[in-house]
């Protein structure tokens, strides 16, 4: 059986930050595989922007030329949230370890997480590191250069930040989202 890291999120929109967590975890001779799952509805948060088979087809689009890379639809197929504990007991049946890729930024709130020492005791963790964060030696960390967050990039598209693949359709499909957004406001006052 394989090894395999598991890189989750919303990924809306995926941008080059995401890409580059996957380009460094590709340069990782211990992993067999790395599986790109977006969430359908991510467990901290209320909505989605871009609907789950969006994020999906993108992700597909961004790594279709990885040999490594496999996207997986597990958590959008089941059409609601689905925690982090409950995708490694899916994964743990086709996989013999498996690496969870977290950003820095969720070491805070892990033990949050449900079932998280279940989780702890099922995973290795691999942090994504940006920026100043400081990570304890006792995870894996992977350096990642680019500081990009995904609501800031929302709000205020960037097309340099998105991956070439599926720039234009990302930045087109946000910045109709935007404008449809703004009509709804505007029409309330």
């Amino acid at each position: 059986m394989e090894t395999v890291a598991l890189y989750g999120g919303s990924f809306d929109p995926p941008h080059i930050g995401h890409k580059a967590v996957v380009d460094a975890l590709g340069k990782l001779s211990f992993i067999d595989k790395i599986v790109v799952m977006p969430t359908y509805l991510n467990p901290f948060k209320k909505a989605f922007f871009a609907s789950p088979e969006l994020r999906l087809k993108w992700l597909e689009t961004i790594f279709a030329s990885y040999r490594r890379v496999e996207i997986s639809s597990f958590e959008v197929d089941l059409q609601r949230e689905v925690a982090t504990v409950e995708t490694i007991h899916y994964l743990k049946k086709r996989y013999s370890k498996i690496y969870l890729v977290i950003g820095a930024d969720n070491l805070q709130s892990l033990h949050k997480w449900q079932d998280y020492e279940t989780l702890k005791e099922s995973v290795h963790f691999i942090i994504a590191k940006r920026d100043a964060f400081r990570v304890s030696d006792d995870f894996i960390k992977l350096e990642i250069d680019e500081s990009i967050s995904s609501s800031s990039l929302r709000e205020n598209m960037d097309i340099s930040k998105l991956p070439k693949a599926v720039a234009q359709e990302i930045a087109q499909y946000y910045k109709d989202y935007n404008a449809k957004q703004n009509r709804k406001d505007n029409s309330f006052t």
